[in-house]
């Protein structure tokens, strides 16, 4: 009975947790404070510009495009909460979302078939601006799009270009100064988003950045994304690099 009670004693040592890696201690600490919160993915963040397709009579039915899609996403990936904001320019989108990674990508090969099949075509075009892994918290606090009031764009002269890494640059920080805006407005308030234009029209893309943007060849599409993300990493290594070619020695 004694050398159970040892054994039992010994079981529930704190030496054994001497060799738990820093990783663990970590998820037990963000546990131990979040309780309810779902360890099950990282959060990530896809922001995208895009063309309207002429062929859309109302800018709204591509707002409920995404309503649905994101609908079914979500009952695949269960848990995975969609949060973001999809602006609807006249001629242009801008297409903030949070989630998962599968949701992310999933979102990237929907764009990609859209453009491949050509099957009802909303967007035209995509470029990726970011895709950033990990982030801290959300900036939106749901998903949703708005219509912005806009005339429509009229070309200008785009001789003196900015370098793209700028362009970019310069677009994110306006962006993610929006979502920081919204975060901060109530939750309960959807009016809060309504006529953006009106309330922090400095914060908007303007519609010639997003023009520019599309035209940058430098920016990936989700096709040519996705080929890299799914093409197999094959690297040689120098060690793997040696003369002569290996082989079995020849008796002199």
């Amino acid at each position: 009975m004694e050398a159970g009670e040892r054994g039992k004693k010994a079981s529930s040592s704190p030496v054994e947790k001497i060799g738990t890696s820093l990783f663990h201690r970590l998820l037990d600490r963000r546990m131990l404070l979040n309780p309810k919160e779902e360890m099950k993915f990282l959060l990530h963040r896809l922001i995208y510009v895009a063309y309207i397709s002429t062929e859309l009579a109302d800018k709204r039915d591509l707002g409920g495009y995404y309503e649905r899609l994101f609908q079914n996403l979500q009952r695949r990936y269960q848990g995975d909460g969609i949060s973001g904001l999809l602006l609807l320019y006249p001629s242009y989108v801008v297409h903030m979302i949070e989630s998962s990674s599968d949701i992310l990508f999933s979102v990237l090969r929907d764009l990609r078939s859209m453009q491949e099949h050509g099957h009802r075509v909303l967007l035209v075009d995509p470029r990726i601006l970011i895709m950033s892994h990990d982030i801290p918290n959300r900036l939106f606090q749901q998903w949703s799009y708005e219509v912005l009031n806009l005339p429509a764009n009229t070309l200008t002269d785009r001789s003196h270009r900015e370098p793209t890494l700028t362009l970019v640059s310069e677009s994110l920080t306006r962006l993610l100064k929006l979502g920081t805006h919204l975060l901060k407005c109530p939750k309960s308030s959807k009016a809060s988003q309504d006529n953006l234009v009106e309330k922090v029209p400095e914060l908007l893309l303007p519609q010639d950045t997003i023009g520019d943007l599309l035209e940058r060849e430098e920016l990936l599409t989700p096709h040519r994304y996705l080929e890299a993300y799914d093409s197999p990493l094959n690297i040689v290594m120098d060690s793997e690099l040696v003369w002569p070619p290996p082989g079995h020695f020849q008796p002199i």
